[in-house]
């Protein structure tokens, strides 16, 4: 039965450990084999492994059975490579494996996921006609399921003389764990017709995650129906069956048969309870999936594992419920699971969406061993709380980690480079998504879709939509969107009419993108049209937002009567945001008296805006009645609501550059300025003249002049006329609307310095070339 050298080549002998021989006092220790067997085995049932160890190594010439032993409790606990050189060290002193060698050694394979030991292994159960045992067969089936060798593990199975019905479940577990639905369907069919077995508690576990992965709801009813009829009523077999169940139904978001099954069970465990709480999770129900969890505390499940834990956080982040997440957070480190990484990075999400982003970047620099979903938490929470320039930090510590970002990552991170209009970021993120892999994913497709048009490439969106694979409506809406923030609103219509020649039905969204797109583009008729279209056709309920796109078409267009008798006749009652539209426009056609009223329409309905006031405010200024407008300002500060001040940025070789008004904090400051006067002095050649109507203050018309003249954008328009080549395009974004004296000038600026100028304000982008904008001055 032994084997033959060449066998042993696989291996190398370097990496056998030999077993030392007897010295010192152990040499004078007498003991017969069966002695030394027994205290072995002692050793092993007691989990003393160490000692166990040393016992075999005093051994003077252990047999199969002695290794048996050793390398089946390594296999089972651990370290998983000792099972395998005891092994290599069993062939170097030529003791013949036997059928019980090898399905140990093969297991502590599978544990390594050891390919290349478990084929060599394979090859000496085949030379020694062991290889169609049912148990090493079984064996070496699991051990190809776990390298996603299907077709070994398919050749094992059908070579098998006789399958009983672990071997089944073997197979059916790796297809079950891989995804394989139809697979796995197939060959549960096969186990009861050819093999004539019926599935036991542990085929119908494995299958049961399957059916719930692919909502397959009919066949999962089956399975519960054929628990009920097999009596699987052992209290452990039905705690495994009835989560699974409970699990099955809770993910095909029917709560209503996972309650029954919840509530018919007569034992229920932690994992019970946390696969119904995410039942509810999953469904939306966070109130009913927060009061389980305190069910579940109240029924004496002091025991919380990760997975629990996990899901009430993710409530309390639903919920904003701040003060229970910290105790959570409390409980977490009295259970002592505070250090799990699951339950860390629950905790970390939860703070990130909170905006807690301070207590969530030290919890974050707490966790020893981060994970992609711990980056990804983190990285989140700072774009989501505005702060994108942190959030690149995040991502090249993440990459200087090694650590790999997946999808979701990926989705959280190009918003940044939108927020920050970074186009490099954006594109050295798309280099990334290509790389790894994810470039053709949707999300991530209408991500970049969103980030070119924000960044001021339209072209590449397009480009990238044209190339997605499979589209969304998502992925329409988005484009619609991005033509509407370009003022492109005949090609945002073209596309509409393209999404419903493809067969996609347009939601409600689509309507606030394409009418948004009308607004921008002055199509005051077509945006009409397709309000009554969303109504009427497609028997779409406007809501609040759909009023806000109608009345900002309608006042920007000139048509501030209509739009004030269209905000009287709306079913649904004005909020801040529809007047607040309307009262832009006020300020856009000199409205005042229209204004005022608008005004006092918004301080009634409360709370008032930052941004109202200062729309007042300038309607006022601009109309020369400087005293209304410091009392609109006093008002504004005893409300307490501040101003945000204009800023501007722009992106220079990959290095974000702000400024704001008046600002000299910039190292080029000096060179700015005297750019900026030159300019001035072109620019005035060719007609310009100051629109001091824009300057907000009391001020002597000079001072009113330079005022103007040093606000944000010119400030980064400058910079980028000194620190680009002429050829390259002066990309600006800016953090409010751009004003009216600042358009003039900047259309000015492109022909004294023959440079294409974009600039993204808080409404849209305005191409500026020779002399002319996109918006057509309409904005």
């Amino acid at each position: 039965m032994g084997l033959p050298r060449g066998h042993l080549r696989p291996f190398s002998t370097a990496a056998v450990r030999l077993r030392r021989p007897p010295s010192g006092s152990i040499s004078h220790e007498v003991k017969d084999n069966k002695e030394w067997q027994q205290e072995l085995e002692q050793h092993i049932a007691r989990g003393q492994l160490a000692l166990a160890r040393q016992v075999f190594d005093r051994i003077p010439a252990p047999d199969a059975r002695a290794y048996n032993a050793l390398i089946r409790a390594y296999s089972w606990r651990g370290p998983f490579h000792a099972a395998i050189d005891l092994y290599r060290s069993m062939l170097y002193f030529r003791v013949p494996p036997n059928k019980y060698t090898f399905p140990f050694v093969l297991k502590a394979c599978s544990a390594l996921a050891d390919l290349c030991a478990g084929r060599t292994i394979h090859a000496h159960a085949a030379a020694v006609g062991l290889h169609t045992d049912l148990f090493v067969s079984t064996a070496l089936i699991d051990l190809y399921i776990r390298c996603a060798r299907f077709g070994p593990a398919a050749n094992v199975f059908a070579k098998m003389p006789m399958r009983d019905v672990v071997a089944w479940n073997a197979m059916l577990a790796g297809y079950a764990n891989h995804g394989m639905y139809h697979h796995a369907i197939a060959h549960l069919l096969d186990m009861q017709d050819r093999g004539g077995l019926r599935p036991n508690a542990s085929t119908l576990v494995s299958l049961l995650p399957l059916l719930a992965q692919h909502g397959a709801l009919f066949q999962g009813t089956s399975v519960h129906a054929y628990c009920l009829r097999a009596y699987l009523d052992q209290n452990e077999e039905q705690v495994l069956i009835g989560t699974a169940l409970l699990d099955m139904y809770a993910k095909c978001k029917h709560l209503v048969y996972a309650c029954r099954v919840f509530h018919g069970m007569t034992v229920r465990n932690e994992v019970t309870w946390s696969a119904l709480i995410g039942g509810f999770v999953l469904c939306d129900r966070m109130t009913e999936a927060f009061n389980l969890f305190k069910d579940m505390l109240v029924e004496g499940m002091c025991f919380l594992s990760a997975t629990s834990v996990a899901s009430a956080l993710r409530v309390c982040a639903s919920l904003a419920d701040l003060r229970m997440g910290t105790q959570l957070h409390a409980l977490l480190a009295k259970s002592g699971i505070h250090a799990d990484l699951t339950a860390g990075n629950s905790l970390l999400s939860m703070y990130a969406k909170a905006g807690l982003i301070n207590e969530a970047t030290m919890l974050f620099d707490e966790i020893a061993i981060k994970d992609t979903i711990s980056y990804g938490a983190l990285l989140s929470g700072y774009v989501q709380n505005g702060k994108a320039e942190e959030a690149f930090l995040v991502f090249k510590k993440m990459q200087a980690c090694n650590v790999q970002p997946d999808i979701a990552t990926m989705v959280s991170l190009i918003p940044a480079c939108s927020h920050l209009a970074a186009l490099q970021h954006g594109r050295c993120s798309h280099g990334s998504v290509i790389i790894r892999g994810l470039a053709l994913e949707t999300s991530i497709c209408n991500s970049l879709i969103d980030m070119y048009a924000k960044c001021g490439r339209i072209d590449l969106s397009r480009q990238v939509f044209d190339k997605m694979p499979a589209r969304d409506i998502v992925s329409w809406n988005t484009m619609i969107a991005g033509y509407g923030i370009h003022g492109l609103g005949k090609e945002a219509t073209t596309l509409f009419l393209s999404m419903k020649n493809q067969g996609f039905e347009p939601d409600d969204v689509t309507f606030i993108c394409l009418i948004a797109a009308c607004s921008h583009s002055g199509l005051v008729t077509e945006g009409k049209h397709w309000f009554d279209t969303m109504t009427h056709k497609y028997g779409i309920l406007p809501r609040m937002e759909h009023y806000i796109c109608m009345v900002d078409l309608l006042a920007r267009g000139g048509f501030l009567d209509e739009a004030y008798q269209f905000i009287q006749s709306m079913p649904l009652k004005a909020d801040v945001r529809v007047w607040g539209a309307l009262l832009g426009a006020c300020r856009i056609h000199k409205n005042i008296d229209l204004g005022k009223q608008v005004s006092r329409m918004i301080q009634k309905l409360g709370p008032e805006g930052t941004g109202n006031f200062v729309l007042l405010s300038n309607i006022f200024s601009a109309a020369g009645r400087f005293d209304e407008a410091a009392e609109v300002r006093i008002i504004q500060k005893v409300k307490g609501f501040k101003k945000s001040p204009g800023c501007s940025w722009i992106e220079i070789n990959g290095s974000l550059h702000a400024f704001v008004g008046g600002d000299q904090s910039h190292p080029c400051s000096p060179d700015i300025y005297h750019e900026l006067d030159n300019i001035l002095i072109d620019i005035k050649k060719l007609g310009y003249q100051a629109d001091t109507s824009f300057v907000l203050q009391d001020l002597e018309e000079e001072e009113k002049e330079k005022a103007l003249l040093y606000h944000s954008e010119k400030l980064a328009i400058a910079f980028g006329v000194l620190s680009l080549n002429e050829d390259k395009t002066i990309f600006v974004t800016k953090n409010l609307r751009v004003c009216g004296d600042c358009h003039t000038a900047i259309k000015y600026m492109t022909l004294v310095r023959n440079r294409t100028i974009i600039v993204r304000d808080a409404n849209r982008f305005h191409h500026f070339k020779n002399g002319q904008c996109s918006c057509g001055d309409f904005w």
